[in-house]
């Protein structure tokens, strides 16, 4: 394993827009940065906020998108000498205009690299990020029509999906509803990606352990394998201490691995 996402809270990193970060929050997340980069590791900072903050839209009259790219400016200064940190705009913005959610992103963009930052920064679509959706329009205008509009002055930024293999997607199910559903819910993002030609990450990706999971599981890592084109990485939703009992947590139980973790170890670096 070489990558950890680590997700955070805007508001508790920043308990008011356009001010300073907290210095107690911010002091445990370089602290966590610093750690974990000096292995090698890449970190894959995220705020958490699905494009909301305090319950509120980024984009709207309350959070606007100049209080998102200040964040972000904020954010970028404090770890654009760390090439081992990666930055994740959002997770999973929903029921939002996906050409709110295009705008915000852009500001944000832009205000990265102009702190000089050249980090690799991972761009989310609308509706969840879901890569099984993005060419879908039942959130609105599909985000394969809308994040086409993407600009990075940086030129380094890739996309970022989350696919889960349960029957909705949802990643709240223990069953998935064939062996092949994995490579088949990726299938249509990863043709639209080479024909526009750009590269993915695969943010989150998670299913609990059972014979047809397992085998959904390594068909979505096989057609990640085949198709570097495209494809970046992938990133297992979820570990941690916190988790207990989650189905999907691969946190190890003491020594012993998680039933996953026999069908993860043939992808790992």
């Amino acid at each position: 394993m070489n990558a950890v996402r680590l997700p955070f809270l805007w508001e508790r990193l920043q308990p008011s827009l356009n001010q300073a970060f907290d210095a107690t929050e911010l002091s445990r997340l370089t602290t966590f940065v610093q750690q974990v980069t000096a292995t090698g590791v890449t970190v894959l900072i995220d705020p958490h906020n699905y494009a909301r903050y305090r319950g509120n839209l980024v984009g709207s009259a309350q959070v606007p998108n100049a209080a998102f790219a200040d964040f972000w400016s904020r954010l970028a200064t404090q770890f654009k000498g760390n090439p081992n940190v990666a930055f994740g705009l959002m997770n999973e913005p929903h029921d939002i205009a996906t050409e709110q959610w295009l705008a915000a992103a852009n500001a944000a963009l832009a205000a990265i690299r102009n702190t000089g930052a050249t980090n690799v920064v991972t761009v989310p679509g609308n509706a969840w990020t879901g890569a099984h959706s993005w060419l879908e329009n039942w959130y609105g205008t599909a985000n394969g029509t809308v994040m086409k509009g993407i600009v990075d002055p940086g030129k380094n930024m890739v996309f970022e999906v989350h696919q889960y293999l349960d029957g909705d997607s949802s990643g709240t199910s223990p069953n998935c509803p064939s062996a092949t559903i994995g490579a088949e819910r990726l299938q249509a993002f990863t043709t639209w990606a080479r024909s526009n030609g750009y590269r993915a990450v695969l943010g989150e990706v998670g299913a609990a352990s059972n014979a047809t999971c397992d085998q959904a599981v390594a068909g979505a890592l096989d057609h990640l394998k085949s198709n570097t084109d495209v494809w970046a990485g992938w990133v297992w939703w979820a570990a941690g201490p916190w988790w207990g009992s989650y189905m999907y947590s691969i946190e190890p139980a003491g020594s012993t691995d998680k039933p996953q973790m026999a069908v993860l170890k043939p992808y790992l670096q």
